[in-house]
């Protein structure tokens, strides 16, 4: 210990002599003047507001949950808070980080301090400052744009507060100031990023996706005060409903403006195989629905199909990140994942037959084969019973040889077999799915691919071109030109392998609306897409819909190891409500706006609430 002191007696001393020691900088950081010096290090901190995207979709506990797509298996995480409408500002329930006001305002901080640095560059390359005030300013709108889908109107904060700030209490803009504001910082960023193509990165097409998005919001009947409020007496008794949408204007020049944004998305002509006139084969139109959900990112899929990207989260393979593991999370236990989200009864049902007509159950040749002859895009987005799947591991190969998902109860020579797949399963008995189905869009199908130890490439649409087609559908049906409308709609379901549609009015509108949900499945639209076109009490406030599934043997088969096969079984299905007590949807109106949180409009009096709380 004495020898200890005089160590430390000597060292002071010397740094005491020496003022190079104390001005020392850190070796593995940088100071805000050097940054914005340095293009280098100026494109590092742009990049890193990136990071707001997060996992794009692929969390353990997706955004489809909170809607009529698929059930959470595992409660008590927040989500039922929202889904049975108990959301408020002190417990709001589940809300990924993605669509959370803290998060979204800090990645809008630092967009701020790069727009600021950059409006006089420090660093001699004029390329190089238009890309990252393009990106800053794409990135910006885009976090913008999620508080809009979630909250209504908010505060726009265009500047950087420092602790010489004096006033932090930002009054909340209306909802159409804060349209305008997203849409001019994506005109902005378009006129910058022409020439931007560097893969997962804010790009022209990106920004145009965007403000397509924005203004189809826009002009849905949600944010028509006049018409939501004959809808909702919480949004009729709200005292300031210019927080919520247009108390003025005209819807029709709304929509007018969502359709030429959406036809610039269009023109770009990035869509996969969209050139179709007539129906390609069902086993082509579920390949093609499979390509594209894989975006490239599988040695299964046709690589060209990453054209539909127009923005995505895309994933570096050595690094561990958990939107790679979207198989673990997902998949059927009885090849060790862990069965998070899965399809519901009532999204299984919206799938046609393959000649365009609907399922029914009280149709006897339906019920009895309820899984044959339906629209192909159902074989590469639904892992059902009896349909085929990848190897299973070594320690249950023996059980299953057959690689099937056994999500049922069936007879065997010596008794009961519970299906590998179920909650029953004697591989993992805890996590199986309670709906009778599992996600298999976003799933890598390559046998290479064992979910729970191998992390997948598989990007996540965050933007799409067929989002844009159907945003440009919507808009021209809504205007009345249903021509146009069905033109694009069925060059969709050629691709796909379904017959034209040929509805009109009405009834087009909800074929156009079951489309897009189909379409668009696991991409984050269905819960804003409900809401926006104020839907929500019929889609997903209804109670979710499950499958039990029962083979029984018939008379004198002979089964030691099960399999899917219908001349040794006669297999039942009974559809029912999800049991009670595991999730109770129901809707009340003030879910069409998400609470702002309790502990922020403690932090600023000038916040007015959301409806209904």
């Amino acid at each position: 210990m004495k020898n200890i002191g005089i160590y430390l007696l000597m060292l002071f001393s010397i740094v005491g002599c020496n003022d190079d020691f104390v001005n020392t900088q850190p070796l593995d950081e940088f100071s805000q003047s050097a940054v914005w010096k340095d293009p280098a290090l100026a494109e590092a901190f742009v990049l890193d507001i990136y990071g707001g995207l997060g996992q794009g979709g692929f969390d353990e506990q997706m955004l489809a949950s909170l809607s009529d797509e698929a059930l959470f298996t595992h409660p008590g995480r927040g989500i039922n808070t929202i889904t049975e409408s108990r959301s408020s500002p002190s417990d709001r329930g589940f809300i990924n980080y993605t669509y959370n006001w803290g998060d979204l305002y800090s990645r809008i901080r630092a967009a701020n301090i790069a727009l600021e640095n950059l409006e006089e560059p420090e660093f001699d390359n004029e390329e190089m400052v238009n890309k990252l005030k393009g990106e800053a300013l794409f990135l910006r709108a885009y976090y913008y744009h999620n508080l809009l889908r979630m909250h209504g109107g908010v505060p726009i904060i265009d500047k950087v507060y420092t602790l010489d700030s004096n006033d932090f209490e930002v009054p909340r803009n209306t909802f159409e100031e804060t349209v305008n504001f997203i849409v001019s910082d994506l005109e902005l960023a378009s006129s910058l990023l022409v020439d931007n193509f560097i893969e997962g990165r804010a790009t022209q097409a990106a920004a145009l996706a965007l403000k397509a998005r924005v203004l189809l919001y826009a002009a849905s009947d949600l944010h028509d005060i006049s018409i939501a409020s004959a809808k909702s007496p919480v949004i009729s008794d709200f005292s300031n409903p210019e927080y919520l949408g247009y108390t003025e204007g005209n819807q029709m020049e709304r929509w007018k403006r969502a359709q030429e944004a959406a036809k610039a998305v269009v023109d770009l002509n990035r869509g996969y195989k969209l050139n179709h006139s007539q129906p390609v084969s069902p086993n082509d139109g579920t390949q093609n629905y499979l390509s594209i959900s894989l975006g490239g990112g599988s040695a299964v899929g046709d690589p060209a199909a990453a054209s539909e990207l127009l923005f995505a989260r895309y994933f570096i393979a050595s690094k561990n990140e958990s939107g790679q593991r979207i198989g673990l999370f997902n998949g059927p236990n009885g090849y060790h994942n862990w069965a998070g989200n899965t399809p519901t009864q009532n999204l299984v049902d919206k799938y046609e037959l393959l000649d365009g007509t609907e399922f029914d159950w009280n149709n006897p040749s339906h019920a009895n084969r309820p899984y044959s002859d339906r629209d192909p895009r159902f074989y590469a987005t639904i892992l059902y019973d009896g349909a085929d799947w990848k190897p299973r591991t070594s320690d249950v190969a023996g059980s299953d040889p057959y690689n099937q998902i056994q999500t049922g109860t069936y007879e065997i020579n010596d008794g009961t077999w519970n299906g590998l797949d179920t909650r029953n399963s004697a591989i993992e008995d805890w996590n199986g799915t309670r709906t009778g189905y599992y996600m298999r869009k976003f799933i890598d199908p390559d046998p290479s691919i064992v979910d729970q130890n191998t992390r997948q490439q598989i990007p996540f649409p965050l933007l799409r071109y067929t989002e844009g087609v159907l945003n440009y559908v919507e808009a021209s049906l809504e205007l009345g030109e249903e021509d146009i409308a069905k033109e694009w709609l069925n060059k969709i379901r050629f691709r796909a392998g379904m017959p034209a549609i040929q509805a009109s009015g009405e009834e087009l509108m909800q074929e156009y609306r079951e489309e897009r949900m189909l379409e668009l499945v696991y991409e984050e639209h269905r819960f804003h897409d409900a809401r926006r076109w104020l839907i929500a009490p019929e889609t997903i406030g209804q109670q979710v819909r499950v499958v039990d599934i029962n083979g029984d043997l018939k008379s004198g088969a002979d089964v030691d190891i099960y399999r899917y096969d219908p001349t040794l079984y006669e297999y039942t299905y009974d559809v029912r409500d999800l049991n009670p007590g595991i999730e109770n949807r129901q809707w009340l109106d003030k879910m069409y706006f998400i609470a702002i949180p309790r502990d922020e409009m403690n932090r600023n009096a000038e916040l007015v609430q959301n409806p209904g709380y």
